[in-house]
């Protein structure tokens, strides 16, 4: 295969359009030109408290890359810049994140190379503003296929829904999962634990928004040590095993130990290629690039055999459902 040098300054352009739209979501400014309706520099940056030079100057880039448009010195959002407000339906935000997640994470890797160093899971916290709206990227990259395509197509939720109980979603970032989960499963209560701060309170707020405060709890908790003071009838971990694969006899013990007879642990995850030939298909090149930086962090992807073989050792049946690049593994806890 080969790329010109005019495809590879075209894929740059790219980059850099997506750098600009990382700067107006993360200060909230498609948000406030959006509800402005159009503004000048200085109007704009009164409701976004932002520094007026600084925000003529991304006016101006972002006017450049045809996220705004401008006339007679008021900007307005283009077709594309109302769809990069996090808020929007389909929003284009996690686009942006996750190009300057890439970034970050491909000049750790650059860095580490040399030295062999994985400094684990605390890269994702080393800039300021991605951590915030890392569960946001994951909830506007996955949210959609798994209400419409995982959900309807895995018996365990409407089997754990008929019966009502726990579930619980370890990992859970922002909490999307769980709200997603009992929006669908009307008779299901929650708890999701994950080991960020700042992922618990906006779990707990987007809860509250959504008018699932009851029905949700949320809490900081450790996969690898957690213990629940009810057996969970559904135990989730969505993009959360290979994190924590290294102690994966204790995380497989803990999941069965902490099930109801008859419960059932879900795991989400990449599905690793048998094949290194495939990771050239255009569709895999993000998840060869994802097990780079994956590495940084102590971590690999796995193939779904490599986690069904572990629920048996840990006495559970499974089955593998398979959705593209994904797959989900059910282990099952005999009753």
């Amino acid at each position: 295969m080969t790329v010109t040098p005019q495809t590879f300054r075209q894929q740059a352009q790219g980059a850099l359009s997506l750098n600009i739209a990382f700067i107006g979501v993360v200060n909230g400014l498609f948000t406030a030109l959006h509800e402005l309706g159009e503004a000048s520099t200085t109007a704009l940056a009164a409701a976004s408290k932002m520094d007026a030079g600084y925000l003529q100057r991304w006016c101006e880039a972002a006017f450049a890359f045809a996220w705004l448009d401008e006339r007679d010195g008021r900007w307005s959002l283009t077709e594309n810049g109302a769809a990069m407000r996090p808020e929007a339906p389909d929003t284009l935000m996690a686009l942006a994140v996750g190009s300057v997640l890439s970034a970050h994470m491909a000049e750790r890797a650059a860095g580490l190379m040399r030295s062999g160093e994985r400094p684990g899971e605390k890269v994702l916290g080393e800039r300021e503003t991605i951590l915030p709206w890392f569960g946001a990227m994951l909830e506007a990259n996955f949210r959609k296929t798994f209400e419409e395509t995982i959900c309807p197509a895995v018996p365990i939720f409407a089997e754990v829904d008929a019966r009502g109980g726990l579930a619980v979603d370890l990992g859970c970032g922002n909490g999307w999962y769980l709200r997603a989960l009992t929006q669908r499963c009307s008779h299901l209560r929650g708890l999701g634990l994950d080991g960020f701060d700042e992922n618990v309170a906006q779990a707990r707020a987007k809860a509250a928004a959504a008018g699932l405060g009851e029905r949700l709890r949320f809490a900081q908790g450790d996969i690898k040590t957690f213990h629940l003071d009810e057996a969970a009838d559904l135990i989730a971990m969505n993009r959360a095993l290979h994190h924590v694969w290294d102690e994966k006899e204790t995380v497989f013990r803990i999941l069965h130990d902490q099930l109801k007879p008859g419960g059932a642990a879900v795991i989400w995850e990449p599905a690793w290629p048998d094949d290194v030939h495939t990771l050239r298909d255009p569709a895999l090149r993000g998840m060869a690039f994802q097990n780079l930086t994956e590495y940084v962090q102590g971590n690999h992807f796995l193939k779904p055999e490599e986690i069904a073989a572990q629920f048996a050792v840990a006495g559970m049946g499974s089955e593998i459902y398979r959705f593209g690049n994904d797959a989900v593994i059910v282990g099952r806890r005999a009753r």
